[in-house]
């Protein structure tokens, strides 16, 4: 096997491990409540009221977004008697992000060889 379809074969195989965080990390609304949640103090967290003020966001359509990024691990909570605050888990996603980066260094790798 080349060296060129060795690194397309790893690509292909990065892909199928990043395709749902590449969906999920994609679609905008996501990256805004992202962004808001970056803003907050990892172990305090945010309510879905203030994610709300700060997106101008309809309160079901943040519900709807938090369960999508908390579904793959992105996000998580704590609970507070009956309030939840959520917060970016950044050091439990240390793989999921960890298989990005290796998405971004193959394909680095594959210029390398078609430079070449």
């Amino acid at each position: 096997m080349t060296q060129k379809n060795n690194e397309i074969k790893k690509i292909k195989n990065d892909f199928q491990n990043v395709q749902e965080l590449l969906y999920v990390i994609g679609d905008e609304t996501r990256q805004l409540i992202l962004l808001v949640l970056m803003e907050a103090d990892c172990k305090v967290g945010m309510r879905v009221g203030e994610i709300t003020e700060k997106t101008h966001l309809s309160r079901p359509a943040v519900s709807h977004q938090l369960r999508i990024l908390k579904d793959i691990g992105i996000v998580k909570y704590r609970a507070e008697g009956t309030k939840n605050f959520y917060y970016i888990d950044v050091i439990g996603n240390r793989e999921l992000f960890g298989n990005l980066k290796k998405l971004v260094v193959h394909i680095e790798d594959l210029m390398d060889v078609l430079e070449e």
